[in-house]
């Protein structure tokens, strides 16, 4: 051995932690492999179940088909209202016209990317209230509320599914997964409110800011600068009526949009199962925040139908009505973002109005703020993994 090194002294301190991002790389591609083959295996023995579904599609009653168009894009207009009730807490006039087109662009990016969908496009819709001048401390509590209320409103949902289900194991099932999407809201609300908690907040993700610059090898946040982010997300204030009305919202988001459901049913000519519509509603939309596939496609289909005819649905008839709700849930959402994002994307600096002050102050400074560049702060990277599960209705 070399007298003039020390032992250890040439292994890369980086390398323990490339092994886990690698390990954990190949269980996704596993988990999607896996997933695919279940699919696939269902649509082969299910074959000409879904070729007589898919036919059906053609003799859609389009007086429900229309009314399942109109609930969708309530849905979408009870988030961006959300979101732009947070901004306007934060003492900005946000418009509601980039709300809602920042809302559709980020629900087309969520379903476009497999896994990393939700949190690209929480940076993306992070990166774009940025631009119109919002600080990164409001646009990142913003949308972490915005998720959290969205998460917890789906624990609701879940609950009274459970409740109405009338099955044991279906009972159980509801207030499992609503305990699951319930857990990162009250861990990030203990965080914000109570400072011991906000203290072992910061410790931990000063830790992780300092693994994450190990394996990309870029400096990390200055953690007293990452305590001070903390503080200023403490100090925004929502009071309870705003909180309320928030989490309204978010329910209304969900409701809708299990209403477009509801019409698709109907659309179909079928009967809607009301006992078990909002659990089996509740097992698709947790499905598709898996992110094993872009949007949850084909994962949602599969798990959506079964929670259907468990409810007692026909499985023909099921399966039409599934892909007439995904045709307005998932394609046509992703169409109409996807032409948002891309307006967005290309807007010149000097065409974005800037937010202005709701006490009639000049509109902010749209400049990047310090740390901006690498992702937009330690909030933003977090806002949607479904922290907002739903990035969008899929």
């Amino acid at each position: 051995m070399d007298a003039g090194r020390a032992p250890g002294a040439g292994q890369d301190p980086a390398g323990p932690a490339d092994a886990r991002a690698r390990r954990r790389r190949w269980a996704r591609i596993a988990a999607a492999a896996l997933g695919a083959g279940v699919i696939a295996g269902v649509v082969v023995f299910g074959r000409h179940t879904l070729a007589q579904s898919v036919a059906a599609l053609s003799r859609l009653d389009f007086r429900w088909f229309a009314l399942a168009v109109l609930a969708e894009a309530v849905s979408l207009a009870a988030f961006g209202l959300s979101r732009r009730r947070l901004l306007w807490a934060g003492g900005h006039r946000a418009a509601l016209g980039s709300v809602m087109a920042i809302t559709y662009a980020g629900n087309a990016l969520s379903m476009s990317v497999p896994f990393a969908g939700a949190e690209l496009a929480a940076i993306f819709s992070y990166r774009q209230f940025r631009r119109r001048g919002l600080d990164p401390a409001l646009t990142g509590w913003a949308l972490g509320v915005s998720a959290i209320a969205s998460s917890s409103a789906l624990s609701l949902v879940l609950v009274v599914g459970a409740l109405l289900g009338g099955q044991p194991f279906a009972t159980a099932a509801g207030f499992l997964g609503a305990a699951v999407f319930a857990v990162p809201g009250v861990t990030v609300v203990l965080a914000l409110r109570y400072p011991r908690a906000r203290a072992l907040a910061n410790r931990l993700l000063a830790a992780l800011v300092r693994l994450a610059s190990r394996v990309v090898r870029k400096p990390g946040i200055d953690p007293e600068a990452l305590e001070g982010f903390l503080e200023r997300l403490a100090g925004i204030r929502l009071g309870a009526a705003r909180h309320a009305e928030v989490f309204g919202l978010a329910v209304v988001n969900w409701l809708a949009d299990c209403a477009c459901l509801a019409c698709a049913i109907r659309a179909t000519g079928g009967q809607v199962p009301w006992h078990g519509l909002l659990l089996a509603y509740g097992a698709g939309a947790a499905a598709g925040s898996t992110g094993v596939t872009p949007g949850g496609f084909a994962v949602v289909e599969v798990t959506l139908t079964a929670a259907l005819v468990a409810a007692g649905m026909n499985s023909s008839r099921a399966l039409t009505a599934v892909l007439a709700y995904r045709l307005v849930n998932f394609w046509l959402i992703l169409l109409g973002g996807g032409i948002a994002m891309v307006v967005l994307t290309r807007a010149r600096e000097h065409r974005i109005r800037r937010y202005p002050r709701l006490d009639g102050g000049p509109a902010p400074d749209g400049g990047k703020a310090p740390g901006s560049a690498a992702g937009g702060g330690p909030v933003s990277r977090r806002a949607a993994r479904k922290t907002d599960i739903r990035a969008g209705p899929g």
